[in-house]
């Protein structure tokens, strides 16, 4: 749906852009992830036409942003980070004017604006003055506007920045379901925010792209996620023996012991393989095995263990 091609964009002697490329299938909800300054609402808006690149090109359902722009914003429902609204118009009346700017037939307008209304839930500020709404209906509003056109892409830039905790909440659940429709390419700098929106991420550092995986990929290549925790029902010489014997498990270290359970940390790079055999292990010692945990690293650590290495490798080039 979304093909983005060595895309570069150059201010002066600076790329705030540099050959970048990924694609975003139909129907995937996919974050775009990178402090501020990284180059995410950049990219956005070439993606959306707003910005011509200085060299590489996007395509949007085969079409080519640059050879015929108008084709691809009509596919585009947008939601830019200022998310600039009349603040002086009723919310009905200018998803009214919004909806006949995106070309929306008359006749087709009035059952429009309602599902969208209802579908961002904000029908009941549907008559109110948009700025004497709070900012999180502000946003909603946002979102409305962006789907009123049915477009099958969603491009939303920092869709909850400045809102408080339950409006984040709140905002993030419609953004999921609107996922089931529309493909969504979500740029933000907030991490959990991927985790808890998004099955891919996008990962954007000084210009660069430096990661395009899934949540789990990033996850596992940067936790060390052969790692896990192991809980037995036995005393300590009985799981270390459990541990040794099993092949694949590697480097044990005792953690502790409480409640008659004895903990341990170990390597597991043999994977599937090496948790059966330490199953196996256990039911021939009597060692009833009550905790098999995986290491996971939070998303914020696994995005400064990417960003440090760029920095590093760069450094010794």
């Amino acid at each position: 749906m979304i093909e983005v091609l060595d895309l570069v964009k150059r201010w002066g002697a600076r790329d705030a852009v540099s050959h970048v490329s990924f694609a975003v299938g139909r129907g995937e909800i996919v974050g775009f992830l990178g402090p501020n300054g990284a180059g995410k609402s950049t990219t956005m808006r070439m993606i959306t036409g707003y910005l011509r690149p200085t060299s590489g090109e996007v395509r949007l359902g085969g079409i080519s942003v640059t050879q015929d722009s108008k084709a691809v914003r009509a596919s585009i429902g947008y939601l830019p980070e200022n998310n600039p609204l009349y603040e002086d118009l009723r919310v009905r009346e200018y998803l009214d004017f919004r909806a006949a700017l995106k070309g929306v037939p008359r006749g087709k307008r009035a059952n429009r604006i309602t599902r969208v209304l209802d579908a961002c839930e904000v029908t009941e500020v549907a008559d109110r003055i948009i700025g004497t709404c709070s900012k999180g209906f502000r946003q909603r509003v946002g979102l409305a506007d962006a789907l009123l056109a049915d477009p099958p892409v969603l491009i939303l830039d920092e869709p909850t920045v400045g809102l408080d905790p339950g409006q984040v909440v709140h905002t993030r659940a419609l953004i999921k379901q609107l996922a089931t429709e529309h493909t969504v390419l979500l740029s933000t700098h907030i991490l959990p925010e991927v985790e808890a929106i998004c099955s891919r991420a996008l990962i954007l550092h000084e210009g660069r792209l430096l990661f395009d995986g899934t949540v789990s990929d990033l996850h596992r290549d940067l936790s060390g996620s052969s790692h896990v925790t192991c809980g037995f029902l036995a005393d300590r010489e009985t799981a270390q023996a459990c541990l040794a014997s099993a092949a694949g498990m590697e480097d044990p270290v005792f953690l502790d012991e409480a409640d008659g359970i004895c903990r341990f940390r170990a390597s597991a790079p043999g994977g599937t393989a090496a948790r059966e055999a330490l199953f196996r292990e256990c039911v021939r010692s009597n060692a009833p095995l009550v905790e098999l945990t995986p290491e996971r690293v939070s998303l914020e650590e696994a995005f400064l263990s990417i960003t440090t290495r760029e920095t590093a490798a760069e450094a010794q080039a």
